[in-house]
């Protein structure tokens, strides 16, 4: 019995630090030698003779191959589906970063910690004070999308001048090189006054000419456009998409053939005849700032033909610089998007003659733009739609908690109705965890990752927190945040919600195909290792890493099995106190969603690619484990305060709730039912114990909305807060503090009317009454007829004449009551 108790403990020990091949080898060894000389049980030659067989073949690499590891390869090579280039090159784009810690299984929690907290410099500190500022201060959001349907022209002047279209351009081309953290910050403040200015500074940082130009353009290409573009003195745009490739941009229909012609320059006026270049056809739709641009980025697939320049027909998706005054280039046509104001368009053109050196890197680089493609959108996924997603938050968060406090009905701010917590609590839990995921991934670009999988995440899941705090703010401001004027500050946001949820790579796609289906090869351990030496029919490497991948699956099956039934309890944590269970929470469900994706790839193989529902939910454990180690490493950042305990507490626990549902609903539906009912006992062995955070934890967070305070200004720092009592969101906060600071006077007026103590009957002669009898000072009456004249701002929606043309700005003149 002691023996069989020792031999678990052997086996759990070795598998849950996943030991190599000698360490098993040497362990049984000792096992048996202990058995036979200690416990004096008789082990027959025969015993030692399987266990010296067994040895052999694991340990001696030959032997391995040839027995075990080299018939796996066969059939390995025969049952893995082929990938296209396309494919290969989005899998080969980016790097790996801290998704491979949480694919592990044993996630290095003092790595993440050692991360650098992102910090902006001096110099980008003072862009966002001073011309980011001034820039939001000249932002008048409706005028712009119902009046002008465009930035003024002053706008649009002061962004170029003061070089918001070359964030990202290097110094020494003329532009501000800001930190990707920078960028994200100053589209975050933008955002937070306006989308259509944040849309417009936010595109040409991100992908589009300047960032492919200074990542593969030629050094003439470099030294004209990138001063240009630092400058304002080139608008650019970036046409991918086409009304027939959305989503699947490989699929672009849009083609150019090798040829020699002739053209002339469009700034030059120079002429050139029989130029070798490309007859290009294309339209394209969705193209923002196409209408205004003056230099078009174009994606199309080349062919060769006559073979002017090699052997090689179809050249590939190629990229291309085509100044949009040349003949033959089409724009100024607009699209719509709904509650936006941004210019968007189409682009079309017909055999357009365009010579070889207009490709992005020159002739060299024909054919590459799909991986220039990939390892950009890669990095500006990480920072655009994220950023606006952030202001969504912080912009939601700000005012929904100033107006739920402000606002009351039956005799109560209606933030304290627990329903309307419940929504303002989900409000600052998201903004929380966007910020914070971001905040993360902009740690590792701006220390040398370009971490795609993690771009993938961040557009996803951040878009979707923007819809969901957008749909309970606008249930908490109900008919305020209903009728469209200057004073409806969620509106507009509320109709370009399906912009950040549709461009760059539809959401759908990016759960059900990108985030897992590019995640389990990049970041597992040693599936992309097995695929190479597949591809390349390298047994000796693909004998390390099916060896590797085996001893993986057999730890994370003990790990699970161990943590789920200890509930982790005795799992490692970097930190005591509140947090030190999330973490080993993290551990635990690192280790169950590391087995279930090779349980995953085992039992479906090649199909699982096209299982979207369990792959997206895969996706789904994967983001959720995110999500709460950023928000884990967020709250370390801002120094582990007291005050947002309850915050972090909300957006952890519901992050985790979040893969706990997903890992039951893969597990309910995979095809392998008794599969799927082993891994059940092992990952759940108590059943789904994880809870969303509680009701309890979700009031505080809107409490802490409320009120001005610690937690309120870390959740919405870095956002334009206007400060004049005329705006709709500047008034907000001198309400706030208005009603706070009346509110004793205002009970002690409640409990007067409730004693009878007036005469008159409402609430403004009463208030009229109270002082004229002394209940009242001069110094609260005045405080009080002010707050109340706030407040009544801050409800008041806006009305128009009958053909909605003249709108009223004086509705506090019809004072009634």
């Amino acid at each position: 019995m002691i023996a069989a108790v020792i031999l678990i403990a052997l086996i759990v020990a070795l598998a849950y630090c996943a030991a190599p091949v000698l360490a098993w080898t040497v362990g049984f060894a000792a096992w048996l030698a202990a058995l036979q000389f200690v416990f004096h049980c008789q082990v027959s030659a025969a015993v030692w003779a399987v266990f010296a067989v067994v040895a052999a073949v694991l340990n001696i690499v030959p032997l391995r191959r040839a027995v075990f590891t080299g018939p796996v390869f066969g059939v390995f090579k025969k049952i893995t589906p082929a990938m296209s280039q396309t494919e290969q090159e989005a899998i080969n784009a980016g790097t790996v970063w801290w998704d491979r810690d949480l694919f592990s299984g044993k996630p290095d929690y003092n790595r993440l910690l050692s991360f650098p907290d992102p910090k902006l410099t001096a110099e980008e500190q003072a862009f966002i004070d001073g011309p980011t500022e001034q820039l939001c201060g000249m932002i008048d959001d409706w005028k712009i999308t119902h009046e002008l349907k465009d930035l003024p022209p002053e706008v649009w002047q002061f962004i170029k001048d003061h070089g918001f279209l070359g964030m990202i351009v290097k110094k020494k081309y003329g532009g501000l090189e800001f930190s990707n953290y920078a960028h994200a910050k100053v589209v975050t403040k933008i955002a937070t006054r306006g989308g259509t200015a944040a849309v417009s500074v936010m595109v040409p940082n991100s992908l589009g000419p300047g960032e492919l130009l200074q990542h593969y353009g030629t050094e003439a290409q470099k030294d004209y456009y990138l001063p240009r573009l630092a400058k304002g003195l080139e608008v650019p745009c970036f046409a991918l998409t086409s009304p027939y490739a959305g989503s699947d941009a490989g699929a672009i229909p849009d083609f150019g053939v090798v040829c020699r012609g002739s053209y002339t320059h469009p700034r030059t006026g120079e002429h050139f005849e029989n130029v070798l270049g490309v007859r290009v056809s294309w339209e394209k739709r969705w193209i923002t700032l196409a209408p205004v641009a003056t230099i078009l980025g174009l994606a199309f697939k080349m062919y060769d033909p006559d073979h002017l320049l090699g052997d090689k027909e179809e050249i590939g998706i190629t990229c291309a610089l085509v100044p949009t005054e040349h003949v033959g280039v089409e724009i100024g046509r607009r699209h719509f998007p709904g509650g936006s104001a941004f210019m968007n368009g189409p682009t079309w053109g017909k055999d357009v003659f365009i010579p070889l050196e207009w490709i992005i890197g020159g002739r060299e680089y024909a054919g590459q733009g799909w991986r220039m493609l990939v390892e950009c959108l890669s990095v500006g996924r990480c920072i655009s739609l994220p950023a606006m997603s952030v202001a969504c938050g912080k912009l939601t968060t700000w005012t929904t908690g100033a107006y739920a406090r402000i606002r009351d009905q039956f005799g109560l701010p209606i933030g304290k109705f627990e329903g309307v917590d419940e929504a303002m609590a989900r409000i600052g839990g998201y903004t929380y965890q966007m910020e914070a995921s971001q905040d993360l991934a902009l740690t590792g670009l701006d220390n040398g990752e370009k971490p795609s999988v993690l771009s993938a995440i961040l557009k996803y899941h951040n878009t979707e927190r923007m819809r969901k705090t957008l749909n309970d703010a606008m249930d908490v401001h109900g008919g305020k945040a209903v009728v469209l004027g200057p004073r409806n500050y969620l509106a507009r946001g509320y109709q370009a919600i399906p912009i950040g949820i549709t461009v760059e790579g539809a959401n759908i796609l990016t759960r059900s195909m990108i985030i897992y289906g590019q995640g389990a090869i990049r970041c597992h351990p040693y599936v992309l290792r097995e695929m190479k030496a597949a591809m390349a029919n390298d047994g000796a490497e693909f004998d390390k890493a099916i060896t590797g991948h085996i001893n993986f699956v057999i730890s994370n099956f003990v790990r699970s099995l161990w943590l789920g039934l200890t509930c982790s309890r005795f799992a490692a944590s970097p930190k005591g106190g509140v947090t030190a269970t999330y973490y080993k929470r993290v551990t635990r469900l690192s280790s169950a969603f590391a087995l279930l994706s090779d349980m995953a790839m085992f039992s479906l193989g090649g199909s699982l690619k096209f299982r979207e529902k369990l792959s997206a939910r895969l996706g789904d454990m994967l983001s959720g484990l995110y999500i709460a180690t950023a928000s884990l490493k967020r709250f370390e950042r801002d120094g582990a305060p007291k005050e947002d305990i309850a915050v972090m507490s909300w957006a952890v626990e519901n992050a985790l709730y979040d893969v706990q549902v997903a890992m039951d609903g893969f597990l309910a539906n995979l095809p392998s039912r008794g599969l799927a009912w082993l891994l059940r006992c092992v990952i759940f062995p108590w059943g789904l114990t994880l809870k969303p955070a509680s009701d309890r934890t979700g009031t505080k967070v809107a409490r802490a909305m409320m009120e001005p305070g610690s937690t309120r200004d870390r959740l919405t720092r870095g956002m334009y807060i206007p400060q004049e009592e005329s705006d709709a969101v500047g008034v907000l906060g001198h309400a706030l503090n208005a009603i706070l600071a009346t509110e004793p006077v205002e009970q002690k007026l409640r409990k007067l009317a409730r004693d009878g103590k007036f005469k008159t009957i409402t609430a403004r002669e009463r208030l009229a009454e109270a002082l004229q009898t002394g209940l009242i000072n001069q110094e609260e009456f005045d405080a009080v007829t002010r707050a109340r004249k706030l407040k009544r701002d801050v409800i008041m929606v806006d009305d128009f004449d009958k053909k909605l043309e003249q709108h009223d700005d004086k509705l506090l003149q019809r004072l009634i009551f």
